[in-house]
């Protein structure tokens, strides 16, 4: 099996903690920033011995990486031993509060070329709303920086909120010249601020919320190649499309998930970190062993959120297993509601079947 050449690393410290988020976040306090660096410089140290190859990706998650400081950026980044490949995708997320001109060179410097700007609205009432420490100035003017400074920039975008002009938001969105846009409907999480004060989602604003943002956007020349992330062509995110194709990942830092190659009866192992007061004192993270059939499963659900879809003749190649008797009349009979493409044994979605992917997914499952 192939080494992975995706690394993520997951950077726990927030200025805020938005009410919506469910992430694994916390405050700066004491002196775990710096406690934490030097977890992650062993924890890096260790990940390199078993895997060295050379990274295609490198994503710096959250949280939100750009609260560090200059000092703690260049010490995460000089903890980490690999080699990146020639042309090699380095993300970092950012919010529009953190950045100005010096920050952006000093990304620069440490091989940043790529930035996800947690924008989720360009409407001030919006903003405040969702708990956001910048306002409506702040955000056009971090993506007006970041793109001046040579940046490929994606901006995330929280649709279908009951006070929201979705249509403005989208435009604006749409003309300010970034190269990808991930749009999101609210996902109300349980435990988070949001689920204690009984908000309640709209399924059917959202869906009309999505089906305007493929629209929009699409004008614009960013096509929507997954569920809930456009692009203008060649600036799909690269890192993220390992997830979507099922692949291996490496992974860093506290409640990270990384997928590694398994063997034997068994395809992948998925390992996740424990928190951060648990990471720090060295805990192993929790392994989950996939089987052969289980990725089968997953590969299918996830391929299927990308417009290019799954090919099941290339789950097989990887897997072993004999997929496609079990699987065609099921494909063709969602290829006759009109949920799917069936190209040979390739399976693509519909622009109905990304809105009705779970049944079309269960439906598959069924058949395996």
């Amino acid at each position: 099996m192939p080494n992975p050449a995706s690394l993520y690393v997951h950077v726990p410290f927030c200025p805020t903690l938005c009410p919506y988020c469910d992430f694994h976040v916390v405050r700066r306090g004491g002196a775990w920033v710096e406690a934490y660096l030097k977890r992650l410089a062993e924890e890096a140290q260790a990940l390199h011995q078993a895997y060295p190859k050379p990274l295609s990706t490198l994503y710096l998650g959250g949280g939100t990486p750009s609260y560090l400081r200059d000092r703690e950026l260049v010490a995460l980044f000089a903890s980490l031993p690999w080699r990146l490949q020639e042309g090699a995708e380095v993300t970092l997320e950012a919010n529009p509060g953190t950045l100005s001109p010096a920050r952006l060179a000093l990304l620069k410097d440490l091989g940043v070329n790529r930035l996800s700007l947690g924008v989720q609205s360009f409407q001030e009432e919006v903003l405040r709303f969702l708990g956001r420490a910048h306002g409506r100035k702040g955000a056009l003017r971090a993506v007006e920086m970041a793109l001046e400074a040579g940046f490929r920039v994606s901006l995330d975008l929280i649709l279908g909120l009951p006070m929201q002009d979705v249509e403005k938001d989208l435009k604006e969105a749409a003309h300010l010249g970034v190269g990808h846009v991930s749009a999101y409907t609210l996902q109300v999480e349980k435990g988070t601020p949001f689920a204690l004060m009984g908000l309640q989602e709209d399924p059917e604003r959202e869906a009309w919320a999505m089906e305007r943002a493929e629209e929009v956007l699409g004008e614009a020349g960013l096509f929507r190649y997954e569920v809930s992330n456009f692009a203008r062509e060649g600036e799909e995110a690269r890192h993220n499309l390992v997830y979507w194709r099922a692949g291996f990942w490496l992974a860093l830092g506290p409640a990270a998930t990384g997928q590694y190659p398994g063997e034997g009866p068994v395809y992948a192992f998925r390992r996740t970190n424990p928190p951060l007061p648990r990471w720090l004192l060295g805990e192993a993270p929790k392994e989950e062993a996939l089987s052969p059939l289980e990725h089968a499963k997953e590969a299918l659900m996830l391929g299927l959120r990308l417009r290019e879809g799954v090919n099941v003749g290339e789950v097989e190649r990887r897997t072993g297993l004999s997929l496609w008797p079990a699987l065609e009349a099921k494909a063709q009979a969602l290829a006759q509601e009109g949920l799917l493409f069936v190209e040979g044994k390739r399976l693509r979605p519909t622009r109905k079947g990304l809105a009705l992917l779970h049944a079309v997914v269960l439906t598959l499952w069924e058949a395996l």
